[in-house]
């Protein structure tokens, strides 16, 4: 069930309002996932797509405009464009009205559409996205009602290039569900025969990068986290023996918060314990394996986490810092980075689809940093923090090169 809270003044990071704003804010991360397919234009590539790795070198591209979108907490949203040559600085293009309440979910449609949910109201608003200036546009009939007694949070979607009818597929958790709705070629979002599915499912979820499962929070104490395969329609199937529990969990609200997922590994905040979970997904049917060691201490409170090539972060609400890791490939097992946490504060987390740059919403603006690729370190970019009224929620988009 949806946090329906007020929002409380913050002053301090430390406060308890502060979390619990925070929280509200990071119920779902996945729509801001960074592991997306890019077009290859290497000399020996087959002509498809690529799966990037750790480095820019991993995956040569030539990019199409870079965008960064942002909910606030005065009903707006935000548009940047990303400057790649300017090592990722932003610049801002606009805003349009979003929903008047503050919104969980944000995220984009086969990088065409933008949604975000409007809980109070059971509805989502729909944009379309400007494919050379980024601009945003209201669609024809939005905001879109999701039905009586609905209340619409974190969304989801896959990633916006695997070419298929699943990839304009749009997913809401809702209260013990999950909403599933078609995208038509105007944006319009049409419910999925059987739609909702698969009661008892918690605050968040996210798309595998390869659109063929879905994973939830489970918000049955003391929490797990369900996963689902989807069929060529968008309908979810639950995996045999989901949902998978985290082992040791003693503190009755320790639910996962915050989802990222690479398609090897899947990571959880546990927000009241103070650690990170960590599952690996066993090779084409998406059930989950925990990582050895797992689950891992972060700081207090971590609400978001986020993947960047070979490293994870998680901000954590109650210090304002947040914790860094790096990902072993080979088994998932996280290690802390040289120097983390980072006295860094914010709610939630973007990166764009290299990991090259890591994007923080917080009470002074929008962060950007660089992400170094050999040791996970974060450097500021020039201008940062880049001016921004109150934002919450990030998601990026890469528009398809020609």
């Amino acid at each position: 069930m949806l946090f329906m809270g007020k929002l409380m003044p913050i002053n301090t990071l430390g406060t308890p309002a502060k979390l619990t704003v925070v929280t509200t804010l990071s119920l779902i991360l996945a729509s801001c996932g960074t592991n997306a397919r890019l077009a290859c234009n290497a000399s020996n590539s087959s002509g498809g797509t690529c799966i990037c790795g750790s480095g820019p070198a991993a995956c040569p591209i030539s990019p199409g405009p870079e965008f960064l979108y942002a909910t606030t907490i005065g009903g707006q949203i935000l548009a940047f464009s990303i400057d790649q040559n300017n090592n990722g600085a932003l610049t801002a293009i606009g805003s349009v009205p979003g929903p008047t309440t503050l919104s969980p979910g944000l995220t984009a449609v086969s990088n065409q559409f933008l949604y975000a949910s409007d809980t109070h109201n059971s509805q989502i608003d729909g944009f379309s996205i400007s494919q050379t200036t980024g601009a945003l546009t209201a669609l024809a009939g939005s905001p879109f009602s999701t039905g009586t007694l609905s209340v619409p949070g974190a969304l989801a979607a896959p990633p916006g290039d695997l070419g298929s009818p699943a990839s304009s597929l749009l997913y809401a958790a809702d209260s013990a569900t999950v909403d599933t709705f078609t995208i038509n070629a105007a944006g319009a979002p049409t419910a999925l025969s059987g739609s909702p599915f698969l009661p008892e499912v918690g605050f968040s979820i996210v798309v595998d990068p390869s659109g063929r499962f879905l994973y939830a929070s489970d918000d049955d104490p003391p929490g797990g986290i369900f996963a689902f395969t989807t069929d060529s329609t968008g309908a979810l199937t639950a995996v045999l023996n989901s949902p998978f529990t985290i082992p040791g969990q003693t503190v009755a609200d320790s639910l996962p918060i915050g989802i990222a997922d690479n398609g090897s590994y899947v990571y959880a905040a546990l927000s009241q314990a103070n650690q990170i979970a960590a599952f690996s997904i066993v090779n084409g049917t998406g059930a989950l394996s925990l990582v050895p060691g797992s689950p891992f201490s972060a700081g207090t409170a971590p609400t978001a986490v986020v993947m960047a090539g070979n490293f994870l972060y998680a901000t954590n609400s109650s210090d304002g810092t947040i914790s860094g890791y790096s990902i072993n490939s080979t088994n998932g097992v996280l290690t802390p980075l040289s120097g983390s946490p980072f006295a860094i504060a914010g709610f939630s987390f973007a990166t764009d689809y290299l990991g090259q740059h890591l994007y923080v919403a917080g009470l002074t603006g929008i962060q950007a940093f660089s992400v170094d690729f050999t040791s996970g370190a974060l450097t500021p970019v020039f201008g940062s923090p880049f001016p921004a009224i109150g934002p919450t929620l990030l998601t990026f988009v890469q528009i398809p090169p020609p």
